[in-house]
């Protein structure tokens, strides 16, 4: 039954309240339905967002409450992921939904722009219909017009035309049990007795920011009236969009004729080209007098100006050498805080060439990442050029070569050996889209210390306070797995230690000759293993094919979240390949091996990585585990996402990220240590060799 005005919009208010942290970011003005894809109020149109698009919806009416995050993967491909709760039952539901451009509008003449698509492509197949739109612009005015098939075609206008290519398409499943969910429903794509149609216009107004939308949706919520939800009372619904900010939209509708629905959408552009990042002005210890330099710093060598002013201006210098006619340098250089690779080299440029010595004429900058030495960098000094070239035409003389470690470095920065940092900060942890409730949420103090021993080794912890959760509210604490609880009591975790060590463990990473990186790490891993893991990856820093191996024997940690163990054991491992693609930013991998739960199988990830720091990717898991003993969602798959914060606060948050990994359904199956299996990688993406070729960001 429907829900009174003060009840809806205060559960409206609540809803969307649990996602107000993710609409502080600007960007790209695009009209979503109440779905999160592109379109009108329930039904899709044929246009796409920008590329590199990511919006988050929220939309509520009197049937459902929907939460979407929507991606434009490619300039022709959108994606969405969408959590549905529905008003008459407590019940939610997981579905995606995928649209693919086939063609774009003519400038001139009557072609419309069309597209394809799947609704609930993976899920239940409760929201399940595909469709073929096509939409036309004359002015202001954006019509559409498709074909829809299950839910779009309740209303059908024909016999279903592929049933004439194979019987197979005369009918489909209505919907499939928890059990069946997760796994694609191909024998169901387009298939039914009958199609529909739907469609409708959008009219954007040019002295307000305001949209009008009318649409026809054949929909005729079958399941929801069987389980007590009103019949809609009409097709037709109308409503509005109020272009409220450059990145948010707050929509209105009269829905069914008699259902009043709200939608908020916020979006941003992963794709955005951040502001040149300069190092902050400085008086060069080139000018200071000896007496202000600190203790340890000595003005009349070259060594120690460039690595103080290099210091003060969120960089490192690590190492350095001389060639013996001292026409070449050899630096090894760090980044602290600058978003970009290339900005942090054209400030490390302009700081050597005022340090170095006279003679030198071509820097060979050893760049380090993450402790690893990734790629090198080769440029013209400057201050020696002749011909008094512009810097762009130099930038054609920049070579990129394999990472090189200086055996005998001339000069070392001393201070490496006692550098000890510690962070104290608020932290959430977030569960989102548990299948009994949209939120499940945690804020604690955040106690972070790194201690360097030298320049390979460092002891890691990572202290967690509670102040406030609600993990113990789940329904999930116990598992119903077949499989070794390796991940499925994670809620124990997360209520059991609420004050917890999250991390304390030694690592150390290397790199061994050129393109050779590797890493160990032994103590509490993470928040449910303690052990030892170890990793290579072989990288050449011209290549963009990589190979790596990963091995780690872990046991599980109790439930506190102290240093006591369980019993369980296991020895966990794979072999992996990545390909670093020029196509549109993606990089690719795939891992085979043994997982925790000792089933065997392979892990494809696809992530895509621009200069800004953004990263956003998908992954899907297959092991000799069936679907049916792995349970709900059928095999392990989800969501990766990388966020500058400096996108969100500005260039002094420095190089900080917030990541996150996020599944429609934690199992067993398919399970890796997180952050320790083929990540040496994805640690080396934003220094790796296309990052300096031809940049014209490196101009000092």
């Amino acid at each position: 039954m429907p829900v009174n005005k003060t009840t809806f919009l205060y559960r409206f208010y609540r809803a969307s309240t649990c996602f107000a942290l993710l609409c502080l970011f600007a960007g790209l003005p695009v009209q979503a339905s109440d779905f999160g894809t592109t379109g009108l109020l329930d039904t899709p149109t044929a246009r796409m967002k920008a590329d590199g698009s990511l919006s988050f919806t929220a939309a509520y009416d009197q049937r459902y409450k929907q939460f979407s995050l929507t991606y434009q993967a490619l300039p022709w491909f959108e994606m969405t992921y969408r959590y549905s709760g529905f008003e008459n039952e407590f019940y939610w539901d997981r579905n995606y939904e995928v649209k693919a451009l086939l063609w774009e509008e003519a400038e001139q003449g009557m072609l419309p722009q069309v597209a394809v698509g799947v609704r609930d492509l993976v899920g239940t197949g409760v929201f399940g219909a595909e469709y073929i739109v096509a939409s036309k612009r004359f002015g202001q005015l954006d019509a559409s017009l498709g074909l829809g098939w299950g839910r779009l075609a309740d209303r059908g206008i024909a016999t279903n035309p592929l049933t004439s290519l194979d019987n197979r398409f005369e009918s489909r499943r209505a919907s499939v049990g928890i059990d069946d969910t997760g796994e694609f429903a191909f024998g169901d794509f387009f298939s039914g007795p009958e199609i529909g149609v739907f469609g409708g216009m959008s009219y954007a107004f040019d002295a307000l920011p305001l949209t009008t939308m009318v649409e026809y949706n054949p929909d005729k919520y079958t399941r929801d009236v069987s389980r007590g939800a009103p019949e809609p009372s009409s097709p037709w619904s109308f409503g509005a969009t109020w272009h409220a900010a450059d990145n948010l939209d707050l929509a209105f509708s009269v829905q069914h004729g008699d259902e009043i629905g709200l939608r908020w959408q916020s979006y941003f552009d992963t794709k955005a080209e951040p502001a040149k990042q300069t190092a902050p002005p400085i008086i060069s210890s080139f000018y200071l007098p000896e007496s202000e330099l600190p203790e340890g710093y000595k003005k009349d060598t070259w060594f120690d100006r460039l690595r103080f002013d290099a210091t003060r201006s969120g960089l490192s210098v690590r190492e350095a050498s001389l060639s013996s006619d001292e026409k070449t340098a050899e630096l090894v250089v760090a980044n602290l805080n600058f978003q970009m690779w290339s900005d942090a080299l054209s400030a490390h440029l302009a700081f050597a060439d005022l340090h170095l010595p006279a003679t030198v004429e071509t820097i060979y900058f050893a760049i380090e990442e993450k402790g690893h030495r990734s790629s090198t960098v080769v440029m013209p000094r400057p201050s020696s050029k002749l011909d008094k070239t512009s810097f762009d035409d130099d930038l054609h003389r920049v070579r990129v070569i394999s990472g090189r470690t200086l055996n005998n470095p001339d000069f070392s920065d001393p201070r490496v050996s006692d550098k000890l940092a510690t962070v104290v900060n608020l932290q959430t942890r977030v569960q989102l889209f548990d299948p009994d409730a949209p939120v499940r949420y945690q804020l604690y103090a955040a106690v972070d210390s790194a201690y360097r021993f030298n320049s390979h080794w460092t002891m890691q912890s990572s202290l967690a306070f509670n102040l406030v959760q609600n993990f113990d509210e789940s329904n999930r604490r116990e598992t119903d797995s077949v499989l070794p609880p390796v991940r499925t009591d994670i809620v124990k975790y997360l209520d059991d230690g609420a004050t917890r060590v999250n991390k304390l463990a030694l690592q150390g990473r290397f790199s061994v000759g050129r393109g050779i990186h590797a890493r160990v790490v032994t103590g509490v891993l993470e928040q449910m293993y303690s052990g030892v893991a170890t990793e290579v990856l072989y990288w050449p820093a011209q290549s963009r094919i990589a190979y790596g191996a990963s091995l780690a024997y872990v046991k599980k940690r109790d439930y506190d979240g102290r240093l006591g163990l369980q019993d369980y054991s296991v020895m966990t491992g794979f072999v992996s390949a990545f390909y670093a693609s020029d196509f549109y930013d993606y990089d690719f991998g795939v891992h085979v091996g043994q997982y925790l739960a000792e089933d065997k199988g392979v892990t494809f990830e696809v992530r895509r990585t621009f200069r800004n720091g953004w990263q956003i990717g998908v992954w899907g898991t297959l092991t000799d585990v069936s679907s049916e003993d792995f349970g709900e969602g059928s095999f392990d798959k989800g969501f990766y996402f990388q966020v500058p914060l400096s996108s969100l606060f500005g260039s002094n948050s420095g190089r900080s990220n917030f990541t996150s990994r996020l599944r429609p359904i934690q199992r067993d199956g398919g399970q890796r240590l997180e952050g320790l299996s083929g990540d040496i990688f994805w640690d080396l993406r934003e220094a790796r060799a296309d990052s300096f070729r031809i940049d014209t960001r490196l101009s000092p």
